[in-house]
């Protein structure tokens, strides 16, 4: 695909003067996954639904995240991204607004919650296409820090302010705390460039494809039906042939084809999947082995989703001094510590735990900030936006796989055997054999990553300066 060369670039000035409405937009949109996460049981009680019906307020909306990421990224790299994140920050805006407005009718919630999704979806995507395409390489490797401070920002605050708003006003409420991002709409479209449209085409009919295969297989890891795992698998198969066949192909074959960026991706996924498996086993944990109620064991879970929001520009400055691979390594040894501490602490005092998440979550922020800036490193021109799109898709795919596997592996019960010297009860060991296997997946991520940054070294720093300085 050719590129017009007439883009502007923005200046210094300009750059510092986005960097906050950026984070800005990023809060809110990860605010709203997180934010109606505790609204389900008034939710369920509203409409009398059953916990697997209700839980799909949630469910939609992440899959219409994940989906929308990756044709949002595509679309940046054919339009100016200053409008394609205008147009989607408008899309949020007017379905919360008519989500608030049709609240009373479960049919219509999931339909704009879906909308909600797509939308919101427009500003994780154009934001790695902005930080990568305009920012200089020290610059990106501070914003990809920042950004993960804001993400761990909102999903601390999601769940406390959704159960305020949940039970001091009303759920429906939560709808409206969108319309916010319409502030940062004047900003973007003052400071940020205007491209001009790059040749090529929008490959529908890939993208179609793409978002069945997708879907096909989010719904097969949550509802385990055999039936979605086949149509995920046929759609895939057509758009494998599809895309060769294509003159503009929306997933060029050539992205696939860079060992860095596939093993960059596989390593996030892996990484994301392991953190999200035990975000998911924490709270089941802590209500099952100690019997605490909802509010206590977000208070548990609170300082570690703070931590991680204060650490995210430390990772970024760090990243900066010492290098990505530096980071990386420290954040995941972080977060293998942290798992271990989980593992001593099981059935003991429950704030050891808490302390336990605060070294987890700082190894999550460090390691999220210099991944995400690795695999940014390896790509270029028009591969920018599909790439990192493709790499947010693989992050909200494993926080499926994470929870899918999780509940499962917990009706497992050959898991139930003694490792652990003082813990015997049988319901205990299954979680504690399961963080003894996510500790062994976090020391092979370890290893490939070794594997990735010693062949990033012979790759002339991955040509990182080539598009940033």
């Amino acid at each position: 695909m050719s590129v017009s060369t007439t883009t502007s670039q923005p200046s210094e000035a300009d750059i510092r003067r986005i960097v906050p409405w950026l984070l800005y937009v990023i809060f809110f949109s990860v605010l709203n996954e997180t934010v109606f996460n505790v609204s389900t049981p008034s939710i369920s009680e509203q409409f009398h639904l059953l916990p697997s019906q209700v839980s799909w307020v949630v469910t939609i909306f992440i899959l219409f995240f994940g989906i929308g990421s990756i044709v949002f990224g595509k679309l940046s790299d054919l339009f100016s991204p200053k409008h394609l994140m205008v147009i989607g920050i408008a899309i949020y805006a007017a379905s919360s607004v008519l989500g608030f407005i049709f609240h009373d009718n479960y049919i219509m919630v999931i339909l704009f919650r879906a909308i909600q999704g797509l939308g919101a979806s427009a500003i994780p995507a154009i934001n790695n296409t902005i930080i990568t395409r305009y920012f200089t390489a020290t610059g990106r490797k501070k914003m990809f820090g920042l950004v993960t401070s804001a993400f761990s920002f909102g999903v601390a605050v999601g769940p406390v302010l959704g159960g305020y708003i949940t039970s001091h006003v009303h759920w429906a409420y939560l709808f409206l705390i969108p319309i916010f991002t319409l502030a940062a709409i004047p900003f973007f479209l003052k400071i940020l460039p205007v491209e001009e449209r790059k040749k090529g085409k929008f490959d529908l009919l890939g993208a179609v494809l793409v978002s069945l295969t997708v879907t096909g297989f989010m719904l097969f890891l949550t509802q385990l039906n055999p039936a979605y795992l086949v149509c995920s698998l046929a759609a895939g198969i057509w758009f494998a042939i599809h895309i060769r066949a294509h003159a503009y192909p929306f997933l060029q074959t050539t992205l696939f084809k860079n060992p860095l960026y596939r093993i960059g991706v596989i390593i996030g996924f892996l990484m994301f999947s392991a953190i999200m498996t035990m975000m998911f086993l924490l709270p089941l944990m802590l209500s099952q082995l100690y019997a605490l109620n909802a509010e206590t064991i977000g208070a548990v879970m609170f300082p570690g989703a703070i931590c991680a929001a204060l650490c995210g520009k430390i990772a970024g400055d760090i990243v900066v001094k010492k290098g990505a691979g530096y980071v990386t390594f420290t954040g995941l040894g972080l977060i293998a510590l942290g798992f271990a501490l989980i593992w001593i602490s099981i059935d003991q005092w429950v704030w050891w735990i808490a302390a336990a998440l605060v070294v987890m979550n700082m190894g999550y922020a460090f390691s999220q900030t210099s991944i995400t800036e690795s695999v940014s490193s390896t790509l270029r021109g028009n591969q920018i936006g599909i790439g990192m799109g493709l790499f947010s898709l693989g992050m909200f795919i494993a926080q499926a796989l994470g929870t899918a596997m999780a509940a499962k592996l917990l009706d497992v019960s050959f898991l139930a055997f003694p490792l652990h010297p003082f813990v015997m009860e049988k319901q205990s060991l299954v979680y504690v054999n399961l963080t003894l296997l996510m500790i062994l997946v976090i020391l092979c991520i370890s290893f490939m990553y070794f594997l990735f940054s010693r062949r990033a070294s012979q790759t002339s720093n991955l040509g990182a300066e080539s598009h940033g300085n």
